[in-house]
């Protein structure tokens, strides 16, 4: 069943996803340069790949979430949602315990870039208007 492809309403709401997923990556790519050219590498990487942790499950999730609309299909919106929110919630520990086992993590630009990004979703109505 693929209603995905040809449902029009489906377009408003990835293009939002799409374009709030890709201001987060500008945002967590000068964070980074930020970091680095005040703190460090190691301050850097730890900032980075916080940010990665965060928008790699956004992504997934904004795939399923927009992944059906309209009426016909309204089971399917909200299996798909929650679905999509399962597997964001599993991929994020999953990275999360990746980092921690094989890399070094400063906690402060980790942490700080990932409550950032995963904030970035209540502020990015305000810049992106429809």
């Amino acid at each position: 069943m693929n209603l995905n492809q040809s449902n029009p309403l489906v377009k408003p709401g990835r293009k939002f996803a799409y374009q709030q997923i890709g201001i987060t990556i500008i945002i967590v790519l000068c964070c980074t340069l930020i970091i680095y050219l005040f703190w460090g590498l190691t301050a850097a990487t730890s900032s980075l790949t916080g940010g990665v942790i965060a928008i790699i499950p956004n992504s997934i999730f904004a795939y399923k979430a927009f992944k059906y609309a309209g009426a016909k299909s309204s089971k399917l919106v909200v299996e798909s949602f929650f679905s999509g929110v399962k597997i964001k919630m599993i991929v994020t520990v999953l990275l999360f315990a990746l980092a921690f086992k094989t890399l070094f993590i400063l906690p402060l630009p980790f942490f700080g870039m990932f409550c950032l990004i995963m904030g970035m979703p209540l502020l990015t109505p305000f810049l992106f208007k429809q």
